[in-house]
């Protein structure tokens, strides 16, 4: 842990804080009132509540660690980050590879799907918001059918063109998708506030460690392990009942 203390404490250095203005726009795009959909959103976690797997605050967090570290880590942190840089050259080949590669490590329809359906929500909220020429060209695409709209690319280009560093995009989107799931756990079975409260905040050092993680990989590294948790958003379809869409 000491080293990895370090190795967190270095990258901090070398990364470039957010402006107050920077670190606003980070905090509204990420409020639970933002529009874009991600309170519907479980991704798998909703069929584990309903076969009785997670009952307490120790499950709910172990979810939350696995989802963290072998589905986000390995998958849209890194295409954020990828499409940071890409946004950043203005390379507009990559980022369309980008966006394919996104859509194809979701194995599950309802992963794609919600990818796709934060990211259309994302732009349509965030657009009039953003002055910025090349974000309009992922807008035009959208509309015009020529991209699907991955969450995690246009997340990325709108950090990008806002110049807000890659490690606090990566950073902030880590925390408010775990926060998310914690949310709706809530919403889906008998946690209090108080119990969720003190889940986001054990999780919170693991989403400090998963960002420093990402930091050091590339495209190389895209994988997806979490496939208990693809085949749980498979499942989910076929549930009695539904809070939720994935």
């Amino acid at each position: 842990m000491k080293r990895q203390n370090a190795d967190l404490n270095n990258l901090s250095n070398t990364v470039a804080i957010p402006t107050n203005i920077q670190f606003l726009r980070l905090l509204q795009i990420h409020d639970s009132a933002f529009p874009i959909g991600s309170y519907t959103q479980s991704y798998g976690m909703e069929t584990y509540i309903q076969e009785d797997t997670i009952r307490t605050k120790e499950d709910l967090i172990a979810f939350c660690t696995t989802f963290l570290h072998q589905n986000l880590v390995y998958g849209d942190a890194i295409l954020i980050q990828e499409a940071h840089k890409a946004a950043k050259d203005r390379d507009t080949d990559r980022l369309l590879h980008l966006e394919n590669l996104c859509g194809a490590i979701k194995l599950a329809k309802e992963s794609r799907d919600a990818s796709v359906n934060l990211g259309r929500q994302f732009i349509r909220t965030v657009s009039p918001l953003v002055e910025n020429a090349f974000f309009d060209e992922w807008k035009n695409r959208i509309g015009a059918n020529g991209i699907k709209g991955h969450y995690a690319i246009l997340y990325g280009i709108y950090c990008a063109v806002n110049e807000i560093d890659a490690h606090y995009a990566v950073l902030s989107y880590l925390f408010a998708t775990v926060n998310g799931l914690v949310t709706n756990a809530v919403r889906a079975v008998p946690f209090g506030q108080n119990t969720g409260v003190q889940a986001v905040h054990q999780l919170s050092e693991e989403v400090v460690a998963a960002a420093g993680i990402v930091a050091g990989l590339t495209e190389a590294d895209i994988s997806n392990n979490a496939l208990g948790i693809e085949l749980a958003s498979m499942k989910h379809e076929y549930l009695y009942s539904r809070l939720f869409i994935s």
